[in-house]
């Protein structure tokens, strides 16, 4: 455990047209322990394929990030932005579960997409999409068939801290962990930066999720944004914005925390190149943070 990993998303983009065959060769350029394997919308019909190719790589790869998209077939509704103006639907039950039934069938390719892969945890955004968590209680409740798909196969599908637009993520988070007795989350420092929320986690009401392992894996990131800066999204490498680290990592190993890290910063410039000094930096700092609290 405690392996730092980098994000697939950080060296392939739309700038390298997500070419996952580069991932074989930027991979020399990195100095972190593995990947977090990113599944993006525009691979799914090849995912297999894909996979299978990137295994081929020999490349240590134990945790996925499934379809970003795939907490918006949980909600049961619609939303969208239509000439400035705010529109929803809400579903028919029918609707929902047709709705439902795509998004597990997308869910099961990603599953497939990990198990070729040798993947062991798959991180979900359970909300997103402009519909977020405005209708968690369904979300919360399709979960469990997605979280039972993966236990079968032995993956641990964790939760994210995915940013929202109508509670917050702790309080999400703490929602999801009163249903689910055993379901894990994934921390992110810049979505929690975004609410304000990145040393909260160690606060009544939500420190039981650290006091009860329930942060089983971390994404190290910066935000230099204000709250809920919806115009400034942009992930920052460590120390470039005002993510409080030294707080974070000093408290989050003084609970035990003995799981990975993933870095998430995109470094690829416009023309395509990729800036590994700035990512080996991060894993850079993220080992000295573990030298000095990690046990």
């Amino acid at each position: 455990m405690k392996k730092i990993l980098c994000s697939s998303g950080a060296v392939l983009g739309r700038y390298n047209n997500n070419n996952y065959r580069l991932l074989k060769e930027f991979a020399e350029n990195l100095s972190c322990d593995g990947f977090e394997f990113m599944i993006d919308r525009n691979m799914v019909s090849e995912i297999e394929e894909i996979a299978e190719t990137v295994k081929s790589y020999g490349l240590y790869i134990p945790v996925i990030h499934a379809n970003k998209n795939l907490g918006e077939y949980l909600c049961g509704m619609t939303a969208s932005f239509d000439d400035g103006a705010y529109k929803e639907y809400i579903m028919t039950l029918s609707e929902e579960q047709e709705l439902f039934e795509k998004g597990t069938e997308l869910f099961k390719l990603n599953l497939k997409a990990a198990s070729i892969l040798g993947a062991r945890k798959i991180v979900l955004h359970m909300w997103n999409g402009i519909a977020s968590d405005k209708r968690l209680e369904n979300n919360i409740m399709r979960f469990g068939v997605w979280k039972d798909l993966a236990a079968k196969e032995g993956m641990d599908l964790l939760v994210e801290n995915v940013i929202c637009n109508q509670n917050d993520p702790l309080t999400n988070m703490n929602s999801v962990a009163d249903a689910y007795s055993d379901v894990g989350f994934v921390y992110d420092t810049k979505m929690a930066e975004f609410h304000a929320q990145t040393l909260k986690l160690f606060d009544e009401p939500y420190v039981k999720l650290v006091k009860e392992g329930r942060i089983r894996h971390l994404h190290i990131n910066d935000y230099g944004g204000g709250f809920k800066d919806w115009s400034n999204m942009k992930i920052l490498p460590m120390g470039a914005g005002h993510v409080d680290f030294d707080t974070f990592f000093r408290k989050i190993f003084e609970f035990g925390y003995d799981g990975d890290f993933t870095v998430e910063t995109n470094v690829i410039a416009e023309d395509g190149t990729v800036n590994f000094d700035t990512l080996n930096g991060c894993f850079d700092k993220i080992k000295e943070y573990m030298k000095k609290y990690g046990k």
